[in-house]
């Protein structure tokens, strides 16, 4: 098989990438293990945009880029150049717009309380840390969590139109086809790929494949046991079934295959202490995409990176509980986006914490539990109150109870209760409109920390990957130098969000990755055909 563009994992970053070759005029074949999708579909389906979008004009939000781009250059750091988080920014309401001629649905149904995830009522939210201390301070907050409009969690709402376009243009989806080798010339530039797919097995076992896949993807997320049952079964199929081909990529290749929390010897190499957490996405995200990267020369960087979400909102309540360690101190804001609660008990801690609250913040978080959380945040929001809480008259009793430090924890709630009736900054900065005190007995004490739990899971996804030039998205390697013909987008490259993460942020970085290298691939001359590189 022969094309211009050859697209490796058709998640939401390839199938990006497909549209903006094919309107570039370039011919596209896009490649997918499994059926196509990868975590984009598992996800909430959360665009991170901002600057004046379409839809936040339609909520009456006002957005700058000035303000996007003040408040993201906190969370991001050095993960890219400022210049290309700028050029991120500027191109943000575009890219809605973009979405939308797509087929993306977005509205502008504004949540106006602070949630992880809004309700089916609500489609435009702060899905970050705009609006907690610190943050606010540096740029005017507005809500950027833009979801696609759909019941339940929204993936399938931005994946299914995305991929529907790129094929109603002319992508050639192989499904069931798994890349397994990169070619390459003599001068070392990327040809093509050697890939092994079902494409020729019997209908009935390319069935029994998908119905494998499917089941491994969701519930197997939540059900470890279940997928590896599955991706057994897989493996049967694919090594009985399974035959080679070659496709030749005359313009170039684009890695687009996920991260690699599926692979757990990757984790435990680069990142041990999240080897408790869930890995949220699917089987696909196995690091296969970095490894091929890595087989011709390609550069990795912050693969320790890891994104580990603690959510403890919905209920709206929760804001005003603390979030302590094992000697009773306080570790973080509890207003921050919840992948700052997770950074700060598993990356800065032992991995261990407790929400602290009293009665009257109980009672209040359990009125709300109806009306501000979606079934899976009930669930969760249930396990952690009836199963994972413990109860006390006194905050003495309560911390003999749970095993932390008695003294620390006194002294931690007398200074938390002390700002707040001096009408002092609160000593980790949480504003004041979430503040307040712990005085009502019993009190309670909430188990958050990293463990598993089927109920109440810690998600994490991982964030780093192959070093990419931020100007055309190629492949740069070990030297620095792009590697001719290679290129990587989402959570295969390092990007937007590999140093912190907020909702919406790696889908955007899809798009933007996606197109970006779409748009330069679709550029370059011819190359010629060659031979194989292994991984």
């Amino acid at each position: 098989m022969s094309t211009d563009v050859v697209v490796v994992g058709c998640g939401v970053a390839g199938a990006s990438a497909a549209i903006e070759a094919i309107d570039a005029g370039a011919e596209v074949v896009a490649l997918d293990r499994f059926a196509g999708g990868g975590a984009s579909t598992i996800s909430g389906g959360i665009v991170y945009a901002g600057g004046g979008t379409s839809v936040q004009r339609a909520a009456g939000v006002a957005d700058t880029v000035d303000a996007m781009f003040a408040y993201l250059s906190l969370e991001v750091g050095d993960a890219v150049r400022p210049e290309t988080l700028r050029r991120f920014c500027e191109n943000s309401a575009s890219t809605v717009d973009w979405l939308q001629a797509n087929g993306v649905p977005f509205e502008g149904s504004l949540c106006p309380y602070k949630t992880s995830y809004p309700t089916d009522r609500h489609y435009l939210y702060y899905s970050g840390s705009e609006a907690a201390g610190g943050f606010r301070d540096a740029a005017a907050p507005a809500p950027r969590g833009h979801r696609p409009k759909g019941k339940g969690t929204s993936g399938k709402m931005l994946y299914r139109p995305l991929v529907e376009s790129a094929l109603a243009k002319g992508m050639r989806l192989e499904t069931q086809t798994r890349a397994v080798r990169l070619v390459t010339d003599d001068a070392g530039a990327v040809t093509g790929v050697e890939c092994l797919s079902l494409r020729d097995a019997p209908a009935g076992v390319r069935a029994r494949h998908a119905r494998f896949a499917a089941l491994s993807s969701k519930p197997g997320v939540y059900f470890p046991p279940l997928r590896k049952a599955m991706d057994r079964q897989m493996a049967r199929i694919e090594e009985r079934y399974a035959r080679p081909f070659r496709i030749e990529a005359r313009s170039g290749v684009i890695l687009s295959a996920g991260g690699f929390f599926a692979n757990r010897a990757m984790v435990a190499e680069h990142a041990p202490r999240y080897l408790g957490g869930l890995p949220l996405g699917t089987s696909g995200d196995d690091g296969s995409g970095i490894a091929l990267g890595e087989s011709v020369g390609g550069a990795t960087d912050k693969l320790s990176n890891v994104s580990a979400w603690r959510f403890i909102v919905p209920p709206t309540a929760f804001l005003g509980s603390i979030l302590v360690d094992r000697r009773g101190n306080r570790i973080v804001d509890e207003s921050r986006y919840g992948a700052a609660l997770g950074h700060a008990m598993i990356a800065e801690g032992d991995g261990h914490g407790w929400l602290v609250a009293d009665a009257d913040l109980v009672t209040e978080a359990r009125s709300q539990m109806g009306s501000r959380t979606t079934w899976f945040q009930r669930v969760q929001s249930e396990t952690m109150t009836r199963i994972d809480g413990t109860t006390a008259g006194t905050l003495d009793e309560l911390a003999a109870k749970v095993g932390i430090d008695p003294a620390g924890l006194a002294a931690t709630v007398a200074a938390h209760n002390e700002a707040i009736v001096a009408g002092a900054t609160d000593p980790m900065g949480k504003p004041d409109e979430f503040r307040r005190p712990i005085l009502a007995a019993p009190f309670s004490m909430y188990d958050v920390s990293l463990k598993k739990s089927l109920s109440n899971p810690l998600p994490m996804i991982t964030l780093g990957g192959l070093v990419v030039d931020e100007d055309s998205g190629e492949v740069l390697d070990r030297d620095g130098d792009p590697i001719v013909g290679l290129y990587a987008a989402g959570r295969t490259a390092v990007g937007i969000c590999s140093n912190s993460y907020v909702s919406g942020l790696s889908l955007a970085d899809a798009v933007f990755s996606g197109r970006r290298a779409a748009s330069h691939v679709s550029r370059r001359g011819v190359p010629r055909s060659g031979t194989v590189a292994g991984t």
